[in-house]
């Protein structure tokens, strides 16, 4: 077995047993592009191996997606399968786990008229939001982890020989990923601890409010009562441990819906389902965004935040240092699932119910009620960098230093 071998059967081991954490007798969904299929085919057996029921491999090709957005009628865009939806909620219901290897191409959608994309995924969104509110609760495991194709490969690693660049992309991954560890499986596990300390130190200070400072940034963050910070991975409703995105490096939680003030200015290029936004600045008064622009892609931004009335709020804040693994290999991914483990970033859009105490039981007003923000959509978008400092303003007013320089102080 050639060590390239030797690594894709680690890395399809990690994300089995680590990743999904499949257990006996459970059933399997993995989402996965047509390239990836060697890779995919690993998973399966590595999975079977672990004691799966049943593995359902759905495959997804991003030519012929982008044939539905030149050829369908206007009316394709409105409508998504509800057998679809069904069978997602069946699957969380019936306790399966979800895999998704998504690596969308950051050029897909050039060319294509904004609108039909959006009206796609505010579709899927809405057909989704029962399986979606699952997601979000820790019904179900799931997780997305990342496999080289060759338009993200090409979009990546443009400063090298084309026939060079899918073998540095699975470096890439392999690399951020711990993959070339001798026990992948036992390093993640320490890398889990790591960011649990973390967790557990913020936890234990209390802030009532961050104040973030950097160019073209001055914003600040208060918290709701009983906030949580989370990180590496948590526990599903049958308390089962997953990482729902590989690489991690980030530990999160949730502002005030109402509480966000100022201004936050983006300093790495967002990959919205195959349309890039670059340049985002945000402008937040009581919690809402009354003020936007972008350098390019705005009319994508603008229909991010036409969603719905949640869509213009912040759900999450997350910290990651600015040295971080995936930050060290200096550069820009395209993809938001590696990107926001390399950079300090925010999502527009729905909070994650587990970050507040008891937030898993509330229902949408009640978490509404209590500070957490509602949306059929959640985004995040980097902003972190070597000039970002972070203060923690205690509930008697005294402020501490939170990050330096980009890193934490």
């Amino acid at each position: 077995m050639s060590s390239f071998e030797t690594m894709l059967e680690k890395y399809a081991e990690l994300v089995v047993k680590v990743g999904v954490n499949v257990q006996p007798g459970q059933v399997l969904l993995v989402n996965s592009p047509l390239e990836t299929v060697e890779f995919t085919r690993l998973v399966v057996s590595k999975a079977y191996e672990a004691g799966a029921k049943y593995v359902q491999v759905d495959w997804e090709d991003e030519k012929t997606t982008r044939i539905r957005y030149e050829k369908a009628p206007d009316d394709s865009f409105g409508y998504y399968p509800k057998w679809q939806a069904d069978m997602m909620e069946q699957l969380a219901e019936g306790g399966g786990a979800v895999l998704h290897i998504k690596v969308p191409d950051p050029e897909l959608f050039r060319g294509i008229d904004s609108s039909k994309v959006s009206t796609a995924v505010r579709a899927a969104a809405v057909a989704r939001e029962k399986y979606q509110a699952y997601v979000r609760n820790n019904k179900v495991s799931w997780s997305l982890i990342k496999a080289p194709t060759r338009a993200w490969a090409n979009k990546v690693f443009t400063d090298l020989p084309e026939e060079q660049r899918l073998d540095a992309m699975w470096e890439a991954v392999f690399l951020m990923n711990r993959v070339g560890t001798e026990d992948p499986v036992a390093a993640w596990r320490e890398h889990i601890a790591e960011l649990k300390q973390r967790q557990e130190f913020m936890n234990s200070k209390r802030y009532k409010s961050f104040h973030y400072r950097a160019p073209g940034t001055d914003l600040r963050v208060e918290m709701p009562e009983g906030y949580l910070w989370l990180g590496g991975g948590d526990y599903n409703e049958a308390g089962v441990y997953f990482v729902a995105n590989m690489p991690t490096e980030e530990i999160y939680t949730m502002p005030h819906r109402t509480g966000v003030n100022g201004t936050v200015t983006s300093t790495l290029p967002l990959n919205l389902n195959g349309r890039l936004v670059e340049g985002i600045t945000l402008t937040f008064k009581d919690g809402k965004v009354v003020k936007y622009d972008a350098k390019s892609g705005r009319e994508h931004l603008t229909s991010l935040l036409d969603t719905d009335e949640g869509a213009s709020y912040l759900g999450e804040m997350a910290l990651v240092p600015y040295d971080s693994p995936i930050s060290s290999l200096n550069r820009v991914f395209y993809n938001t699932g590696v990107d926001e483990n390399a950079s300090c970033h925010f999502a527009l859009g729905s909070s994650y119910p587990v970050n507040i105490e008891g937030g898993t039981k509330l229902s949408k007003e009640e978490l509404l009620a209590k500070g957490a923000n509602v949306s059929l959509t959640h985004v995040d978008f980097m902003i972190g960098s070597e000039e970002l400092e972070i203060d923690g303003v205690l509930a008697d007013g005294t402020i501490e230093p939170v990050f330096r320089n980009g890193k934490w102080a």
